[in-house]
């Protein structure tokens, strides 16, 4: 072909190029309207804080400007540095940070290493470049992958061995200092709300609350960069675990653009450092998968069951005490009480080695989670499980007691 003849082409492949750019900025303008975006922080007293009612998320939230990561507890071999490059107002109390004179800067936070500096000049987005189009979770487990006679003891074995080393810190939010349990509760919702909107599956909303409790458990995080931890761990999830995971731009999107792609570039690699790379962990959602595989209930147990698990996400007390294995059959024995007037089966018992007994303290811990759902200031997790595609669940009247004491 001549030059001449191949220049017209390289034009209309350039005017395609900006028609197909100038569609994709429309798209985005049409579904502005419907961005989910996480409230304000506002403080209701010296330890016990909320946000505020739904709205834009702050831009001018006050942060420390020469704040460093400290780990809370953890073994000195994760170690990390941090610097800030923009200047910020200091909001922690002077007594708290005389106990935690180190706080994670999430803005700006950044290794000091020449590796890490040429990560940030080379990423430019995610490395995956697909659609937002994800197919539902209920579809991919088959029965037969999870449920092989062969290896299926083994497999659920080698999950309660791996739950123990991948958990977060029960107790990690009393160490916190800037953040409480109201806003993380509130975090989690917003999680749920994203996860619909992109239409993710559901262990990916499991790992991504995993990722960021194990997070926190390790490092002090000021109130104005907890969305970017929970935006990160949520992007990581979504990456390891979706076949068609969001792109980077569509996460810093849907913060309504409070943070920047730098920023949550830098969040995604800290956090890879703290957890150590270790992504492939064990979830309530996992373990309550394999239970519904071993013995099959009807759909509506099915997915009662998965809506109660979802719920013991909003509380880290007294759910972090708990192993992922251990509420999944507590949802599992909730659920099946609640429609069927039936608790642990034997099939379930001698699989997993949990006993009705031992399964009690958190059956009633789940109970008094579903009968005040309703009441809740936070809803996402109901109003997903209103759908018909998940039975209407949440519309269930709980039970009111449970044949124990």
């Amino acid at each position: 072909m001549s030059f001449s003849a191949a220049a017209p082409l390289a034009s209309r492949s350039r005017q395609e190029k900006v028609l197909a750019s100038n569609k994709t900025d429309m798209s985005r303008v049409q579904r502005a309207k419907q961005r989910t975006v996480l409230g304000v922080l506002t403080e209701n007293e010296q330890h016990g804080s909320s946000f505020s009612q739904r709205g834009r998320f702050s831009k001018n939230v006050s942060i420390s400007d020469n704040s460093h990561s400290t780990l809370l507890g953890c073994p000195s071999s994760s170690s990390v540095e941090i610097y800030a490059d923009e200047p910020c107002e200091v909001i922690i109390p002077a007594s708290s940070m005389a106990e935690y004179p180190q706080m994670v800067n999430e803005e700006t936070a950044a290794m000091q290493h020449k590796d890490f500096r040429l990560f940030l000049d080379l990423s430019s987005g995610s490395c995956m470049d697909t659609s937002i189009q994800s197919i539902p979770d209920e579809a991919l487990i088959s029965q037969d992958v999870m449920c092989l006679a062969e290896y299926a003891e083994d497999i659920h074995r080698n999950l309660r061995e791996s739950e123990i080393t991948c958990r977060p810190k029960p107790g990690y939010m009393r160490k916190q200092p800037d953040i409480t349990n109201c806003m993380r509760v509130i975090l989690v919702d917003w999680l749920v709300e994203v996860g619909q909107e992109y239409k993710l599956c559901g262990e990916t909303l499991f790992l991504a609350v995993n990722y960021m409790d194990r997070f926190l458990s390790c490092m002090s995080v000021l109130r104005g960069k907890l969305q970017l931890v929970g935006t990160a761990a949520i992007l990581l999830a979504a990456k390891y675990e979706e076949v068609y995971p969001p792109e980077v731009d569509d996460f810093v999107y849907i913060t309504d653009d409070t943070y920047s792609k730098k920023q949550l570039l830098r969040m995604e690699h800290l956090l890879l450092k703290v957890l150590a790379f270790g992504m492939t962990v064990p979830t309530t959602h996992q373990f309550l998968r394999h239970l519904l595989t071993v013995h099959s209930v009807c759909f509506k147990t099915e997915n009662l069951a998965l809506y109660v698990a979802e719920l013991s996400m909003l509380e880290v007390d007294p759910f972090l005490h708990y192993t992922p294995s251990m509420v999944a059959a507590a949802a599992f024995c909730l659920a099946n009480y609640t429609l069927n007037r039936a608790l642990w089966p034997d099939a379930l018992c001698s699989f997993t080695g949990y006993t009705l007994a031992e399964i009690a303290p958190c059956l009633k811990d789940i109970h008094q989670l579903h009968l005040t759902a309703a009441s809740r200031p936070q809803q996402a997790i109901r109003e997903k499980y209103k759908s018909s595609k998940f039975g209407t669940v949440s519309l269930l009247m709980p039970a009111e007691t449970l044949p124990f004491h």
